[in-house]
C-alpha cells in the first residue's frame, strides 16, 4: 500500500506529516487500535507488519469463563495483515463509529503518529491536502473491504444501513455543490430488469437511487477477472448471488471515481426506477478543476466506505452492542452505532435538502 500514499501525496503533503508527527519504534505485540476506544493519533505504518483482527462471536460462554479463570487469552479472528505504507486510526476522521477491530504490531515496527487534533486543523485549512488525504484514505478503504470480504466470504454488505447514503452527501456538500449536481445531473429512468452496473464492467456516472429498488450481486462464475470483464463487454448474462437489496437515497458507482477500479459487482432494477445520473467525464472534470468540491467529495466517499465496512463488521456478528446484551437503554451510556447531535442537525439538513431535489426533479 506505500504506492497509495507516494501517488496521492505531494512532496509539501508528505513534509508537513514527517514536521508534525513523530516516528517511534514499537514491539511486537503493541496495540495501536482497540475495539470502542477512540483514537488519539493517526498512524502510519513505515516498517513491519501489523494484524488487523475482531473479536469472536462464536466462543461459548463456558470456553470464556474457563479462559478468564486460568488467565488465558481468548484469540480475535485475524482479518487482514498490514505492511509498509498502511494508515490506521482513520476512522474520527470519517465516521462517528468508534472501531469494530483491533489493531497490533506482529513484530517489531516503525509507525509516525500524526496527532488528532494537528491533522483535524491541516484539513480545515488546507483543502488540496485535504483532497488528496480523503482520496487516499478511500482507497484504502476500498481495499479493505474488498480484503475483507475475501477472508469472511461474501456478506450483506449494503443492507442494513441505519441511514441512507445520500443523507452522509448532502450533509457534507455545500449548497454550491449541490446545485453544481443538479444542473449536470439527469434524472433517469430505468425500467425493471435493466443491469445499471455490471461487475468488471466500465462505470458511465454515478448515481443516486431516486425511486424505486436495484439488486447487488457478486458472480458466482470462477473464471478468472480478464474473462469476466470481457463477458461484461459482451454483456453475456453472468449467474450471481444477490448481497443487498437497495432503496431510494442509495449511492451506486462511487469507487470507480477513486481510482478508477472496475465495480466488483452487479446492480440491476428490481423495479422501475429513477436515478439521478452524473456522466464520468462530467463529475471528473469537477474534480480537478474544483479543490473544494473534490475534498468534499472524496471525504464523503471514504465516509460511506468506512460506514459500510464498519457496518459489514458489525452485522456479520463481531461489533457487539451493549443494548443486544439484554441490558436497558441509558442517558449515560454512548452505545456503538449511536449518532451525536451534530451528526444528526446535519442529517436533518440533508433530509430536507433531498426531498427539496426529489421535487425540482419531480420524483414522487
Amino acid at each position: 500500500m506505500t504506492e497509495v500514499l507516494l501517488k496521492e501525496l505531494t512532496n509539501s503533503d508528505i513534509d508537513w506529516m514527517i514536521a508534525t508527527g513523530h516516528q517511534k519504534e514499537i514491539a511486537a505485540g503493541t496495540l495501536l487500535i482497540q475495539p470502542g476506544k477512540a483514537a488519539d493519533y493517526l498512524h502510519i505504518l513505515l516498517e513491519g507488519i501489523l494484524t488487523v483482527s475482531i473479536p469472536q462471536p462464536d466462543i461459548n460462554p463456558l470456553t470464556r469463563a474457563f479462559s478468564a479463570i486460568e488467565g488465558d487469552e481468548i484469540l480475535d479472528r485475524e482479518i487482514a495483515i498490514l505492511s509498509s505504507g498502511e494508515v490506521v486510526g482513520e476512522i474520527p476522521f470519517v465516521s462517528n463509529r468508534p472501531t469494530a477491530t483491533t489493531v497490533k504490531a506482529a513484530e517489531k515496527s516503525l509507525v509516525m503518529s500524526i496527532p488528532q487534533q494537528e491533522l483535524t486543523d491541516k484539513l480545515l485549512q488546507d483543502v488540496g491536502f485535504a483532497s488528496r488525504f480523503y482520496r487516499a484514505i478511500a482507497i484504502m478503504l476500498a481495499d479493505r473491504i474488498q480484503s475483507t470480504i475475501s477472508q469472511l466470504g461474501h456478506r450483506n454488505l449494503a443492507q442494513g444501513q441505519p441511514l441512507r447514503d445520500v443523507l452522509f452527501i448532502l450533509a457534507e456538500l455545500h449548497d454550491s455543490d449541490i446545485d453544481w449536481m443538479m444542473a449536470y445531473g439527469k434524472s433517469q429512468q430505468i425500467p425493471a430488469h435493466t443491469i445499471l452496473i455490471r461487475e468488471q464492467g466500465p462505470v458511465d456516472a454515478l448515481y443516486i437511487l431516486l425511486n424505486g429498488s436495484m439488486s447487488v450481486s457478486v458472480s458466482l462464475n470462477e473464471r478468472n477477472p480478464l474473462a469476466r470483464a470481457f463477458a461484461a463487454i459482451e454483456e453475456s448474462e453472468i449467474v450471481g448471488r444477490q448481497l443487498a437489496r437497495l432503496s431510494k437515497g442509495e449511492v451506486m458507482g462511487e469507487t470507480a471515481f477513486i481510482d478508477g477500479r472496475l465495480p466488483s459487482m452487479t446492480v440491476k432494477a428490481i423495479e422501475d426506477s429513477v436515478v439521478l445520473s452524473i456522466s464520468r467525464q462530467q463529475l471528473a472534470a469537477k474534480l480537478q478543476q474544483d479543490v473544494g468540491f473534490a475534498s468534499r467529495f472524496y471525504r464523503v466517499i471514504a465516509i460511506l466506505l468506512s460506514q459500510r465496512l464498519q457496518g459489514m463488521l458489525t452485522r456479520v456478528g463481531y461489533g457487539r452492542r451493549v443494548y443486544s446484551q439484554g441490558l436497558p437503554l441509558a442517558k449515560d451510556v454512548e452505545y456503538e452505532d449511536e449518532l451525536n447531535d451534530s451528526v444528526l442537525d446535519g442529517v436533518a439538513i440533508a433530509g430536507k435538502r433531498f426531498d427539496w431535489m426529489l421535487a425540482r426533479l419531480r420524483v414522487s
